[in-house]
């Protein structure tokens, strides 16, 4: 038999509307994916043939429970296995989403050091701002494009 607190958990999860009586197909998956059931052979496409039988659009627990047994029964697969790796899963707060880190937002914005590009160029090897040098390409009108690395040598060849 599932478990009632797993699907009160389940059923309101990400869904600000729920009371936790009645459980949608999204939430069913997220249930199973969370429990590893889908495999090559069983998946998401398998549920909502399963779940459009009941003509429903979300199940109560106890219709949510002839979904399972009919699911299994058509699947061939073990009801009792099924079922206890539904209630041993992680509960949905609890899952493998990714983790902040630890510092705040603007020691990650105001790191130097990380900045590429343009932005790379208007701070020095301290990490401070290099002011009007930095904002504006300064031009020496020397006749050379700003990069040019054979600078001065044209009347050395000819």
């Amino acid at each position: 038999m599932v478990d009632s607190n797993k699907f009160d958990l389940f059923s309101r999860f990400g869904d600000t509307q729920s009371d936790g009586t009645t459980i949608t197909l999204k939430n069913s998956d997220k249930w199973m994916k969370e429990a590893k059931l889908f495999t090559k052979t069983f998946t998401t496409t398998d549920t909502g043939i399963a779940f459009s039988k009941f003509k429903v659009k979300k199940m109560n627990f106890v219709t949510y429970q002839e979904f399972v047994k009919d699911l299994c029964n058509s699947k061939k697969i073990k009801f009792e296995e099924f079922v206890d790796k539904l209630n041993s899963c992680n509960d949905p707060a609890v899952s493998s989403a990714t983790k902040p880190l630890a510092m705040g937002v603007t020691d990650r914005l105001t790191d130097t050091t990380k900045y590429t590009g343009a932005h790379k160029a208007r701070f020095g090897e301290d990490g401070k701002g290099k002011g009007l040098e930095g904002r504006e390409d300064l031009h020496d009108n020397e006749g050379y494009v700003q990069a040019y690395k054979g600078k001065d040598t044209f009347d050395k060849k000819h």
